[in-house]
């Protein structure tokens, strides 16, 4: 896959409908609040994260779907591993998975509080699982990318995809993107460590994906800050995922490398701001520039 300066061209006048919203040139940035399995195992916790996101301004909540007989083999749930579910790591996997009735209740809830949700799916029956239920897109985890059975199952559900690009190469992105194709696809620039290191984010990446796929990209943060997210928009990125927690020392995975409740609240709040702030890129005097020339200009411009 040769890169092609029309790309960029391309890249900035994609939109991509999610839902209720879009995602793309000159839209809003698009702001997931990853919920995955910071639920731990509890209904009643994941509608408090949802409304946290709901309060802090987010566009959808995405969760994570595993078959865990597939996902993981017998060998590795059977490992010791002390968790609330029991003695094994297949005790922990198994109590941290949502079925059919609390998807239902998510799917009911996401509804009354009037917001998106998706999921991770990471095996093909996961996908037909939460194909049952209206969702706006398909998320496919880093972890994904070089499963081409698993891509050509999801693109077959006709939905838009965001595909996490973390521990991957270009030449593997490039494959993906042959077996998935352009239409209505998203990339995100990620980096798979949990916390990831500021030295590990690598923000460019965004203008190198950008340049060379022609498709609407975003950003996966698996940081604990702000700045590098923020970032990531003003570079170019039109989606914004952060995982979020009640309180990040909670027992759990992924808690660590979330975002508390006041974190995402101030995560949406900057990234507006910083919309509000971007402008059109021309250089001109304001109406509430005048009175500072008047008063503070010693010299008067020979050229209006």
């Amino acid at each position: 896959m040769q890169h092609d300066n029309n790309n960029r061209s391309a890249a900035n006048a994609a939109q991509v409908r999610l839902g209720s919203k879009v995602a793309g040139a000159g839209q809003p940035c698009y702001v997931i609040a990853e919920i995955g399995i910071n639920h731990n195992g509890d209904i009643d916790l994941a509608k408090q994260l949802i409304n946290v996101a709901v309060g802090a301004g987010c566009s959808a909540v995405k969760f994570q779907k595993r078959t865990i007989d597939v996902v993981y083999s017998a060998e590795e749930l059977a490992k010791p591993r002390e968790n609330p579910f029991g003695p094994t790591n297949g005790d922990l996997k198994r109590g941290l998975e949502f079925e059919i009735e609390e998807y239902k209740e998510i799917d009911r809830y996401c509804r009354e509080v009037k917001v998106d949700w998706f999921a991770s799916c990471w095996d093909e029956g996961s996908v037909d699982f939460i194909a049952q239920f209206d969702v706006p897109c398909f998320k496919i985890a880093s972890a994904s990318l070089t499963d081409d059975n698993l891509l050509r199952h999801t693109r077959a559900e006709g939905k838009p995809l965001l595909l996490s690009t973390g521990m991957s190469t270009i030449e593997q992105i490039d494959h993906a993107i042959e077996i998935l194709g352009k239409k209505d696809l998203i990339l995100m620039q990620a980096c798979s460590t949990y916390p990831a290191y500021y030295e590990e984010l690598n923000l460019r990446v965004i203008d190198t994906l950008i340049d060379r796929y022609g498709v609407p990209v975003g950003y996966s943060g698996h940081e604990t800050g702000l700045p590098s997210s923020v970032a990531a928009r003003v570079l170019g990125a039109c989606v914004i995922e952060r995982h979020i927690t009640l309180d990040r020392s909670m027992w759990g995975s992924d808690h660590a490398a979330s975002l508390e409740p006041n974190g995402i609240t101030r995560l949406v709040r900057d990234i507006r701001l910083i919309e509000k702030s971007m402008g059109d890129g021309v250089k001109r005097v304001l109406e509430r520039e005048q009175p500072i020339i008047k008063k503070l200009r010693r010299v008067r411009a020979a050229h209006a």
